[in-house]
């Protein structure tokens, strides 16, 4: 069976997500580790109640972020899935990871990229005044938010909308776009073409 490992650094509600989709069967795989860099991550608390092993590299804990990213690199070396899913990790891999795994890590942003990313998108969406909104799935390459887009979805911004508001809708399309993405991924249903990203 296939494998997937997953970074977290917060509430993990996307690694929740990916959970329930490998537990049901939407995707052929077992997820095989969670690493985090926060101590303090919920998402700990998913991997142990899923029984998922987990790998805690405190960022505090290191002298510097090159040493964080080496442990990080020989980490993700160790485990070495099929499939690596960035879900709600807040930092921003390193050329040596990004090419150690080329085309074989995801990430998810509550935004449409190319517009809003980084961090805060929901809150630069309000601030902008745009009226159409979502979430992409990309692959991760050496800058912030600009791999190839593998999927998509849109949502309306309403003009009541606040940043809190606005996330929680993004919110329950990213578990879906995240959950497929992964799926067509696993399935070999995804050939990266330049900047294109093509699915049979």
């Amino acid at each position: 069976m296939k494998e997937i490992g997953v970074l977290a650094s917060g509430r993990g509600s996307n690694f929740q997500a990916l959970i329930d989709a490998a537990r049901s069967g939407y995707f052929p795989a077992a997820i095989a580790r969670l690493i985090t860099d926060n101590p303090e991550a919920y998402a700990i608390k998913r991997a142990k109640d899923a029984g998922i092993p987990v790998s805690v590299l405190d960022f505090g804990s290191f002298p510097d972020r090159g040493a964080y990213e080496k442990a990080l690199k020989r980490e993700m070396e160790a485990s070495d899935p099929d499939l690596f899913v960035l879900a709600g990790y807040m930092r921003i891999l390193p050329l040596a990871i990004v090419k150690a795994f080329p085309g074989r890590i995801m990430n998810i942003h509550p935004a449409l990229l190319p517009s809003f990313p980084g961090l805060h998108a929901q809150r630069q969406t309000i601030e902008y005044g745009v009226k159409v909104s979502g979430c992409t799935v990309h692959f991760v390459d050496e800058g912030t938010d600009t791999g190839p887009i593998i999927i998509q979805r849109c949502i309306p911004v309403e003009d009541e909308d606040d940043e809190e508001a606005l996330a929680a809708r993004i919110l329950v399309e990213e578990h879906r776009i995240l959950t497929e993405a992964v799926r067509l991924f696993l399935g070999d249903k995804i050939r990266i073409v330049g900047r294109r990203v093509i699915i049979r």
